[in-house]
This record gives structure tokens, sequence and C-alpha cells, in this order.
């Protein structure tokens, strides 16, 4: 039966493919930015800003300034939420996207409309098209797609207005005919408990033909582990893809590799956000994630270091230079106007275009002045976990204020082990080199950090946490599973020693180390 949906499937990805090849990437998105224009044109926004005026991007660059989520929330939103019509995008909103992974711990609520959610369906669509092109043998009209994500039983706000985490909209709006491709089935898909949810999918799955499977590494990895503890390795011996996203995932490449042993299972990014489907993998991960040039979001590129300043340089696809990060900035079908979605990528290539994500803006860490790149931190973290011998799972990293000396501190690491922690005896050791490899790594990779080694700060603190520590600080904060996500970097000091306190006092905690910065770590320069 799925013979003829596969042969049809294979000539529209080759047909899709040639066509996004041969893409003007500068046309298509000034295109895309003028045809979102037009159809915003009767809402409160397109009247504040001019809108009939606009005739090219340069125009809306200067009508339309950066904004964040909360000028938009208190200016627009707020003041008729849930029920918004006609401020930001024509029309009532019927969803409401709530993000996840804030270090502030805040859900922010944004706004999706049904053309944002159709254009995120042919995003996904043009997904399987790059790993159909990759893998001529697969066979996407065959078998289940599970998608790991979170509850489809949304919350009502208003009659007609609903609101979860992404995932849930997106299979609580599946068309009907896609139902028999996708698993779970609404039955199980509606489940609120995440932990009964994982049992529950783990024990049903393997009854399945699962063929492609997506998620956030970190979920599919209990999952893969709880499936294999049932009917062993691997877990779905016929799975053709693995879409993972939403984290690097370097660190954990070699903890799926037992689970995925024996399948013909492709791993391929994805950069899904809550605000837009923003781009796939088209090839090799060194190549980047290519964006999606037509499907309801239009891209700006802003230098990081001007972000600061009353009128930054604002780059699109015309001018961006390869090699360069920049702070994204997205204007979707959902109305977001040069919204600063708070990501920093770095431009690959402009034909086709391609980004690297290099890291979260609230992930680079300078509270001391230390200036420390998301990259340079998860590089770091990387080569301590490989000199100690011990995979990660998580981590996350906030500051220290020493109480009795003003302005002097150190950084707090949590890393969450991947495995069972050996006994303390064999720890603690293990620790002290752990936390001199990250803090010389540190020193080595950043020059303002090794600065302020010299001068201000001390070496960095080490705790390492038991499997499951950082879920069950999750659940204790009501954000377990689906898309959310464990901030890296938590610069403000009350609220990661808030976050460190209930991590401490979770019952999945196994095993902290030192209490306070590792004595004989000062690096030789």
């Amino acid at each position: 039966m799925t013979e003829v949906p596969d042969r049809f499937f294979r000539h529209y990805a080759r047909r899709r493919a040639r066509y996004l090849d041969a893409l003007d990437p500068v046309q298509c998105q000034q295109h895309l930015l003028l045809h979102l224009i037009g159809q915003a044109r009767a809402c409160r926004f397109a009247e504040d800003h001019d809108f009939a005026r606009i005739q090219s991007v340069r125009d809306f660059q200067s009508r339309v300034p950066l904004r964040d989520y909360e000028s938009f929330w208190h200016s627009y939103w707020e003041p008729e939420f849930p029920r918004i019509q006609n401020q930001t995008w024509s029309g009532r909103i019927p969803f409401f996207a709530l993000s996840s992974g804030t270090s502030s711990g805040r859900s922010k609520y944004l706004p999706l409309s049904w053309t944002m959610l159709r254009a995120q369906r042919r995003a996904a669509l043009d997904t399987l098209v790059w790993h159909q092109r990759a893998c001529p043998w697969a066979r996407p009209m065959r078998g289940r797609f599970f998608f790991l994500g979170g509850s489809t039983d949304l919350r009502s706000l208003a009659p007609g207005i609903r609101a979860g985490d992404l995932s849930g909209i997106a299979a609580a709006t599946l068309p009907r005919w896609a139902r028999p491709f996708v698993y779970p089935p609404r039955r199980l898909a509606l489940l609120g408990d995440w932990e009964a949810k994982l049992r529950i999918l783990a024990a049903d799955s393997p009854g399945h033909d699962i063929r492609r499977l997506a998620g956030t590494p970190s979920w599919l990895l209990l999952l893969l582990r709880a499936v294999a503890a049932q009917v062993g390795n691997p877990p779905f011996p016929r799975l053709e893809l693995l879409l993972h996203g939403g984290v690097p995932f370097a660190p954990y490449r070699p903890l799926f590799a037992p689970f995925l042993t024996g399948t013909r299972a492709e791993l391929r990014e994805v950069y899904a956000a809550s605000e837009a489907f923003i781009a796939s993998a088209d090839g090799e991960p060194e190549a980047g994630l290519r964006l999606h040039l037509q499907h309801g979001a239009f891209f700006e590129f802003v230098p990081v270091a001007e972000l600061g300043r009353e009128r930054p340089r604002r780059h699109w696809l015309r001018d961006c230079v390869s090699g360069e990060d920049y702070a994204l900035v997205l204007t979707t079908a959902a109305g977001l106007w040069s919204y600063l979605i708070g990501d920093v990528v770095r431009v690959l290539t402009r034909r086709p275009p391609r980004i690297h994500i290099v890291g979260r803006l609230q992930d680079y860490l300078s509270v001391f002045g230390e200036h420390l790149h998301p990259e340079e931190l998860a590089a770091a973290v990387a080569r301590a976990a490989a000199t100690g011998g011990m995979p990660v799972a998580e981590w996350m990293v906030g500051p220290s204020f020493a109480e009795d000396r003003p302005g002097l501190g150190h950084h707090v690491f949590l890393l969450e082990s991947a495995t069972p922690l050996p006994p303390s005896a064999e720890l603690r050791p293990r620790l002290e080199l752990m936390t001199k490899t990250l803090d010389e790594e540190l020193r080595r990779r950043n020059a303002d950090y090794d600065e302020h080694r010299a001068l201000q700060l001390t070496p960095p603190e080490l705790h390492v946490l038991a499997p499951g520590s950082f879920a069950h600080w999750l659940k204790t904060e009501g954000r377990l599973g689906g898309q959310n996500k464990v901030p890296r970097v938590v610069p403000d000091p009350q609220r990661f020693a808030q976050i460190w306190e209930r991590l401490s006092k979770g019952e999945s905690l196994c095993a902290a180390a030192p209490t306070g910065p590792t004595a004989g770590t000062e690096p030789s320069r």
C-alpha cells in the first residue's frame, strides 16, 4: 500500500530539492518580507509604523526598530491578552507557544497564527526532502514518525484560544491525512504527566514500526534507555532518521551511539524555535544548517557587539558576512517584527544560506567582565568531562560572589553525569582534575577570563550531580519534559543560588564536590 506514496514523495523530493537549490536567497527573502507586510496591513502595528509606505527592506529597517519580547508584550499583547486581535498581525491569534529554557524561569507567550503553523509544516517537509536526497534508500511514507514532544492537552485561555509548548500545538493541529504516519496516537499524546507518559511510550512504542524519531537530545536519551531496557539494542531497529535540536549535539553523540548501532539511522539537526522553523541540516554536520527561506520568517543579522547601540547595523542575506557571528532577528507570519529571538548564529555561506548556532545571548557569561563565549564554555566543559572520564548529560554555570571581599568571586559549574557516579573516594580526585582542566581550558581560550583570573576571579567550583538531577529540578519548576531545556548560563546570582539550593535538596542528587573553590588549581600561565 505504501509503494505508491513512496514513489510520489521521492519524485516530489527530487523536484523540490532542485527548486530550492535554484532559489535566489536575496530575491526570495525580499519578496517574503513584502508579502508579510501586505498580509498585516490591517493591524495596529502596521498603522504605527506606516506599512503603506514600505517598498523595500531598507524602508522596513528604517521604520521598524528592533524589539524584544517585553517590548511587544507591554505595548501590543498584554492589554488585550489572551484575545489578541489585529494588534501585530491581522485577525485573531488562536495559539500561544510557551517558551522554554529561560534562565529567569518565566514563561513567554509567543503568538502563533494559522499562517505560521502551515509555514512550519512546510519547513518540516523540506527537512524530509533533504533527508531523502541524502539517503535515496529511505522510505519516508513507511512506518511511523515518533515525535517526543509535550502534551497535546493544551490549556484553554479563552474560547478558541489555547496555549502550550510548540510540539503540543503541532501535534494537536496535525492534519487528518498525516495521523496514520505519526506516533504517539492521540490518547497517549494527551497525557500530561511527563514521567508516566515516558513510561507508557517506552512500553508501547516497540510494538510500532518507528522509522523516524525527533526531540530534544536529553529526553530522547531517556526514552531510548527505557526502550532498550525492555527490548535490547537497538531500541528501534528500523530507524532511518533521528532529528535533534535545541542544544549542541556533540556531547550527546557518543551517548546515542549504542542505541543506533545496527540501524541505518541518519542524524540530522533542526533549528525549530517557538517563533519559527528556522533551519535544517541539508548535508554533513560541519556544513551547518540551511535557512528555510520561504516559510514565514524574514531573517536579519545584527553584530552582537552593537546590540546596545541606538542604531545597530542590521544586515540581511544581501550583505551579511560569512564567518561573522550575529544576533538573529526574525520577522514572522505571526506578528513578530524585527524581533530579537535571543540566539547568536554564525553565517557560514550565503548561497545557499547556511548558519551555525553559536548559542543564546543569555549564554554569554560576563558577570565579572570575563566575556566568556557560549562555545568556549561548552568546549571547556567537554574537555573537563573527557579528562575525568565522565560523560556529561546536562550542565549549568552561574556566579558566586565572595561575601567578605566585594567584587571578587568565582564561577560555579553544575555538571550532571550521564552514568552512575563512582564511590566518593574515586570521585574526588577526578573532580579535582576536572576542575583544574576546566579552569586551564577557559584561560587558554579567553584572554579576558585569563586576565580576570589573575586579578579578580578565584578558581571555579565544580559539582557533579547524579543522572536525573536536572530533570528533578525541572519537575519542581513545573517544566518537565517536552521541549523544556536546562539553561546553560544563569547570570543572576540570586536565581542561580535558588536553583542550586533546589538541586542540592533533590532526591536524585547523589554527590557534590567540592563545597568551595578547589585548592591547588592555579594553572601555570
